[in-house]
C-alpha cells in the first residue's frame, strides 16, 4: 500500500542555536531534536502506532541558515573587541542575535547577497524534502522568531514569482538553481504554517508584509482536494518580540487561523522576555502541531485509515 509522507520544514530564529557536537561534527541543534521527538511521540499516539512507524511517516528537515551570516559577524566582533567596551558579553549577544535581523532584512534593500543566500538554503532544504517525502507531499513549516520572517519572505517571493510568471528579482538565479520543478518546491503543497514567537507584526509596515502569504497555498486542492490546512501563530504575552497577527489587517484576519497565547519557558524565563527561547519544547505547541499532522496524514492516506482504526 502506497503511503504519502508529510514534509516538515523547521526554521530557527535569531542566533546560531544550541548545537550538539559529536566528534567534531556539527549535529542537529538540541531544540530541534526536542521538537521533532515530541511531535513524533504525539503523532504516534494520535495514530496509535509506534514512534518508529511515526518517524517513517514524517520527514523533518532542519533549515540551518545562521552560518551564512557568521563570517561577517565574527569580522565585526574582531574589529571592536578589546576597545575598552563594557558589557562585552552582551555586545557579543547583540552582534550574533540582533545582527542576524539587520544583516538579513536591512541589507536586502541595497545588497541582496545575504538575503538570497539564506533563501537559497531554504530552497535547497525544500528540494531535499521533496526527494524524501515525495514531490506532492503536504508541506508543514514550523518557524521561530526571525525564522518566521524568513519563511514569510520566502513563500511571499515564491507565490509572487508564480503569480507574475517569473520575476527574476523575486527569485534570482542563485535561488532557482537550488530548486527542481516539483509542486512542493513551488510552494503549491504548503498546508500547515506554525509561527512561534514571531515578530512579523514589527515588519508589517514593510511592503512585503502588508498582506500575508497564502496558507494553505491556492494550488493545494489540485494535489490534495480534501485537505484544509491552517496557519497558527503561537505567542507568549511575556515575549516582547512576538505579537498576534490577526489584528494587523483584514487580510491577516482572514488567512491566519488562530493567534494562540501560550506560556512558554521554565520557572526562570516563563514570566519575562527570556520566554522567547522556550517555544521549542512546549507541550501545548508540539501537541497541537502533532495533532494537525496526524489529521493531515489521515486525509492524504484515506486507504490506510481503516488499518489505523483496527
Amino acid at each position: 500500500m502506497s503511503v504519502q509522507k508529510i514534509a516538515v520544514a523547521v526554521i530557527h530564529g535569531m542566533g546560531s542555536g544550541d548545537l550538539d557536537v559529536d566528534e567534531g561534527r556539527l549535529e542537529q541543534p538540541k531544540y530541534f531534536s526536542r521538537l521533532s521527538r515530541k511531535i513524533i511521540e504525539r503523532f504516534a499516539q494520535e495514530l496509535k502506532i509506534s514512534p518508529e512507524e511515526a518517524e517513517s511517516r514524517l520527514v523533518f528537515e532542519y533549515i540551518y541558515w545562521a552560518p551564512l551570516l557568521q563570517p561577517e559577524q565574527r569580522e565585526l566582533w574582531d574589529k571592536v573587541q578589546g576597545e575598552n567596551l563594557r558589557f562585552e558579553w552582551l555586545r557579543f549577544f547583540f552582534i550574533n542575535v540582533i545582527g542576524d535581523t539587520i544583516a538579513y532584512q536591512v541589507t536586502s534593500e541595497r545588497d541582496r547577497r545575504l538575503y538570497d543566500r539564506i533563501h537559497g538554503r531554504v530552497a535547497d532544504s525544500l528540494r531535499t524534502l521533496a526527494e524524501k517525502a515525495g514531490p506532492t507531499a503536504p508541506l508543514c513549516t514550523v518557524a521561530h522568531s526571525l525564522g518566521s520572517v524568513i519563511a514569510s519572505n520566502y513563500f511571499y517571493d515564491l507565490q509572487e514569482f508564480r503569480r507574475t510568471q517569473g520575476s527574476r528579482v523575486l527569485m534570482p538565479e542563485s535561488v532557482r538553481n537550488q530548486m527542481e520543478n516539483t509542486p512542493l518546491e513551488r510552494g503549491e503543497t504548503l498546508s500547515l504554517f506554525y509561527s512561534l514567537g514571531s515578530p512579523i507584526a514589527l515588519w508589517s509596515l514593510h511592503q512585503k508584509f502588508d498582506r500575508p502569504i497564502q496558507v494553505p497555498a491556492k494550488q493545494l486542492s489540485t494535489y490534495h482536494p480534501d485537505l484544509v490546512g491552517e496557519w497558527v501563530n503561537f505567542y507568549d504575552p511575556n515575549d516582547i518580540i512576538s505579537y498576534p497577527l490577526k489584528p494587523l489587517s483584514p487580510e491577516y484576519e482572514q488567512v491566519v487561523t488562530a493567534d494562540w497565547p501560550v506560556n512558554v519557558g521554565n520557572v526562570l524565563t516563563s514570566w519575562n522576555p527570556l520566554s522567547h527561547v522556550g517555544y521549542w519544547s512546549n507541550d501545548f505547541i508540539t501537541g497541537a502541531i502533532a495533532e494537525a499532522l496526524a489529521s493531515t496524514w489521515k486525509v492524504v492516506n484515506p486507504d490506510y485509515f481503516p488499518a489505523i482504526a483496527q
